[in-house]
């Protein structure tokens, strides 16, 4: 949220996380749900060290959650 909040002060406009639930409802959104999911898992796994991986306050797995990935 503090991210978001920060963000939009720039004058960025960024959509909310697309869960499950949306995803079914709309074929546009489940698109850009599975395309962030696989983003994301491949940067989990490159990107950050065997603890961040693990931690749950880490940021990747925040929205890891968020988007229900």
């Amino acid at each position: 949220a503090k991210g978001r909040a920060s963000a939009k002060k720039e004058g960025h406009n960024l959509k909310p996380p697309v869960s499950k639930e949306q995803a079914k409802k709309s074929p546009k959104s489940a698109a850009r749900r599975k395309s962030f999911c696989a983003r994301m898992e491949g940067m989990k796994k490159s990107r950050t060290s065997s603890k961040t991986a693990k931690d749950p306050n880490s940021s990747i797995n925040k929205s890891l959650r968020a988007w229900d990935c």
